[in-house]
């Protein structure tokens, strides 16, 4: 695991074991915050022994950006903390969250020890605060990689947790498209000083527009890609051929996932707005 310090006492960990994610964490003068807690219990109990064990920090929060098992498995080794999300990140979790977790646990021995925990507080739209010694973190609605998708904004600091909502391939298969465009529109406006992906590197403030930009025509480029497949006999087959190079993302990013979340993002959206109902 990687640790990086953003601002002073606020770190970043990034997973070296499942897809660059990424989880932070806020440190207060008695406790401490993480945003999102990871998925291997390896990695996350190197979070706790680097906050409890060396900064002797309890963990009194976590905050969830979203359902997906890569962010929030780890919360179970915090048994003390109050965990807060989206209401309908707690339904989810309840829902089919809980059966892909129990599917996961069963394929994965690393996991057999995790139990899912579910959000104690949760916001429904809006915006919700806590504060952490003299910090203020906004927790704000940011859907559209999953409907339950939130960001934490760091007042202060000007630094901004997007969860999945901003990372080097944007993913729209849990969520819906022009949410996901809506989100990522927000961050230019909010004048970071550093943006946290929910994966990969973080994003300094003078590279924040391009970031973004580079985001949004790649969903416009896949956007067409699907349209045009519409109008083609074998759409499925023609978006078969529709690189990811083709579309302004590299297929080296995120460990080398980046062909098969493209591949994934192609066919969902084409479903949902050509097949679904």
């Amino acid at each position: 695991m990687v640790r990086e310090r953003v601002a002073d006492n606020v770190f970043i960990f990034t997973s070296e074991m499942y897809a660059q994610v990424n989880a932070g964490a806020i440190i207060g003068p008695d406790w401490s915050v993480l945003i999102d807690t990871l998925a291997f219990p390896e990695e996350t109990l190197e979070i706790r022994d680097f906050v409890e064990g060396r900064l002797n920090s309890p963990v009194r929060y976590i905050i969830n950006t979203h359902h997906h098992a890569d962010h929030i498995l780890g919360t179970c080794w915090f048994p003390n903390a109050v965990v807060i999300g989206h209401v309908l990140c707690r339904e989810l979790l309840s829902g089919r969250g809980r059966e892909a977790f129990l599917l996961a646990q069963e394929h994965n021995r690393d996991l057999r020890d995790v139990r899912l925990v579910l959000p104690d507080i949760v916001m429904d739209g809006g915006a919700l605060s806590l504060r952490v010694g003299k910090r203020t973190l906004q927790l704000i609605s940011f859907p559209g990689h999953s409907e339950d998708g939130i960001g934490v904004l760091l007042i202060e600091d000007r630094v901004l947790f997007s969860g999945d909502a901003m990372m080097p391939i944007p993913y729209v298969v849990d969520g819906e498209y022009d949410d996901l465009v809506a989100s990522i529109k927000r961050i230019p406006r909010l004048k970071l000083e550093n943006l946290v992906q929910g994966h990969g590197e973080v994003i300094l403030r003078g590279e924040i527009p391009n970031a973004v930009r580079a985001n949004l025509n790649y969903l416009a480029a896949i956007q067409r890609h699907v349209n045009k497949a519409s109008r083609r006999k074998d759409p499925e087959g023609y978006l078969a051929t529709v690189t990811i190079e083709e579309c302004g993302k590299k297929r080296i990013d995120l460990g080398g996932l980046g062909p098969s979340l493209h591949s994934r993002n192609l066919l969902a959206l084409y479903r949902k707005q050509y097949q679904d109902g």
